[in-house]
């Protein structure tokens, strides 16, 4: 905390200016942009709010809403701290405009973002929508490279508004809005780690685009329509290596104790293990849903357990991460810190040897009271995937209910 705070200071200073004078935000809906490669821009709307206990910040995407509450102003400088995500926007404002950069320090990542008062207009179009790209869509993105992979859209349109997501076999895009121009398509999310646009141009049941990540990541997608297709089973990616019998580990949580499944604590109970990382909006989703979860199912012989793959340079801000998470959330499992100083997948996977791979974060573990491996779920269809979501809830209410019943 105490680094934060001078990080504050630090950074109030430099974006401030020399003499003092009463500024406000304006209250209201504003327009924020954030800029990516080749000159495009993501916007996105937002409210700020002044109440008792100073400003607050809701953003927009689709369904969901992204309470901000942690808002610091210095004269004419200002942070705002995303919730849970490591990210902030520092910069300079007057009543009606914002200036400055959404920073992620872990990822040396740098966006530079802008933001207007009283502009209601996610994306401004000049066109009357010459398609309508509502259903389901059979998708490649980097198709004929090695890095090639498939994806499932989800869309629904309503005039030129569009709502909905792409899902992959890892996860999918969280809650996309935008609107189609003519015959081309726009979508953005900002939801406080991801900074996603994507941009396409539709033909009579096709369309052939560019997907942006910040300022640092480009990827073509295409897609046609079909409302038959399906992503693989996401039970069937991830599984034990051949010679392995059983599920384990041993890592530290958040007091510095070694945690591992042959503790007391977890034996003669259903398990459910959660493999994630606290920078991640997926994690999020599913962290979300399962203390929800536990709070509406209390079991005596169910325990939950997760372990965190984190991208910051230390021990102590990996632990300051996790903290913040379960603070935030109210998660009352434990977190342990299985890896810190970067997420990659290929190494996590050498902490856990058992695991064919790890393909996504999330990755979901479910052992039964015999501690015998029953399932394994890569990925996670949060609550933008709509029916997918609800299908989810159901399987893994079903699914833990039986293995409780063992």
């Amino acid at each position: 905390m105490k680094k934060y705070n001078l990080l504050v200071v630090i950074l109030l200073t430099l974006y401030g200016c020399k003499e003092p004078y009463p500024l406000g935000l304006s209250e209201g809906i504003w327009r924020g942009t954030m800029e990516m490669q080749d000159g495009e821009i993501l916007p996105f709307n937002f409210e700020i709010k002044n109440g008792s206990g100073g400003y607050s910040m809701e953003v927009f995407n689709a369904d969901e809403v992204l309470n901000i509450d942690e808002i610091v102003i210095d004269k004419d400088s200002i942070i705002i701290r995303m919730p849970v995500f490591e990210g902030y926007i520092a910069g300079t404002f007057s009543n009606s405009t914002i200036t400055g950069n959404f920073i992620k320090e872990s990822l040396h990542r740098v966006v530079p973002f802008n933001a207007n008062f009283n502009d209601h207009k996610r994306f401004v179009t000049s066109k009357a929508p010459a398609k309508n790209i509502s259903g389901n869509w059979e998708v490649v993105f980097s198709k004929g490279t090695k890095d090639a992979y498939i994806a499932q859209g989800i869309f629904s349109q309503t005039d030129e508004k569009v709502t909905g997501t792409f899902r992959t076999t890892t996860g999918d895009y969280r809650y996309l809005e935008g609107a189609v121009d003519g015959d081309s398509l726009k979508l953005s999310t900002f939801d406080g780690a991801h900074v996603f646009l994507f941009l396409a141009s539709l033909t009579e049941g096709a369309m052939k685009g560019t997907f942006y990540s910040g300022n640092h990541f480009q990827e073509p997608f295409e897609a046609v329509v079909n409302e038959s297709y399906e992503l693989p089973d996401a039970f069937e990616l991830t599984y034990l290596n051949e010679g392995y019998e059983k599920f384990n580990f041993s890592f530290k949580d958040i007091n510095g104790n070694l945690i591992s499944l042959d503790d007391p604590q977890y034996q003669n109970k259903v398990v459910i293990v959660q493999i994630m990382g606290t920078y991640c909006p997926n994690c999020l989703d599913e962290s979300k849903f399962l203390v929800n979860y536990l709070k509406e199912n209390k079991q005596d012989d169910l325990e939950v357990i997760a372990l965190a793959f984190e991208y910051a340079k230390t021990e102590e801000d990996a632990f300051k991460g996790i903290k913040r998470l379960r603070d935030r959330l109210g998660i009352s499992y434990s977190i342990l810190l299985a890896q810190y100083g970067s997420a990659d997948k290929k190494t996590a996977n050498e902490k856990l040897p058992m695991l064919n791979h790890i393909l996504s974060y999330p990755t979901t573990i479910f052992l039964d009271k015999k501690g015998e491996v029953r399932r394994i779920l890569t990925g996670f269809n949060g609550p933008a995937t709509g029916e997918k979501f609800i299908e989810f809830k159901k399987d893994f209410e079903a699914f833990t209910a039986s293995l409780l019943a063992e």
